[in-house]
């Protein structure tokens, strides 16, 4: 069955019970794909989130003065649009966002290790001084933060940066903490944890699988 998102899937269905689609995401790796376990947060509950860290920021940092949203490609850009968008709607200030190309490639499929490759920096405000939000979709090993920070302090001087999150999944690599999280989720390293936005991927949700063997 072909899933709007481009997943592949197939049906499971106890005698008597409601068919339960389960869908597969195709990795790239030698024969593992992604099964689909559970729905973590729906499209209120990603709202809320998103809402929340955009209040905590304001609190914080009493107000959004000086304060560059930076959203991590792809789904990381997306989620600081809509907390800019939120924060200007608090405060009535507009908060200018960013872009950065960070790109986790497989360089070892034994151990699902991962580098991470710059891509192209899209911030047209000047940053020196400025109090940085770095917003991604998924904290997990810390490698993708660890180069976005080399690549914000390569780029300028800012005062202070702060790391938002939709979802932090543990199994940290580097002493990374984000100061803003939508939602802790506990997984296993096998796990997988998907963030789905409308503006990529058609609608909000983030969903739990599972590699297997394909």
């Amino acid at each position: 069955m072909a899933h709007p998102l481009g997943f592949s899937g197939g049906f499971f269905c106890l005698p008597g019970a409601v068919p339960l689609t389960i869908f597969y995401i195709y990795y790239g790796g030698p024969g593992l794909d992604f099964q689909y376990r559970a729905t973590i947060m729906d499209t209120d509950q990603i709202r809320r989130a998103i809402k929340r860290i955009a209040h905590e920021i304001v609190e914080r940092n009493t107000g959004v003065k000086n304060i560059v949203a930076v959203g991590i490609r792809r789904r990381g850009v997306y989620l600081a649009e809509r907390i800019a968008t939120y924060l200007e709607t608090i405060e009535g200030e507009e908060v200018p966002t960013g872009i950065l190309d960070i790109t986790l490639y497989r360089d070892d499929f034994q151990t699902m290790t991962s580098k991470p490759v710059i891509g192209k920096t899209e911030i047209k405000v000047d940053i020196t001084n400025k109090v940085i939000v770095l917003v991604d979709d998924v904290l997990y090993t810390g490698r993708t933060v660890r180069a976005a920070l080399d690549e914000l302090i390569d780029f300028g001087r800012p005062r202070q940066i702060q790391l938002a999150v939709l979802v932090d999944r543990g199994h940290r690599e580097f002493p990374i903490k984000a100061d803003y999280v939508g939602k802790n989720i506990p997984t296993s390293e096998r796990e997988q944890v998907e963030v789905h936005l409308r503006e990529f991927d058609g609608e909000d949700e983030v969903i739990l699988g599972e590699l297997v063997p394909s």
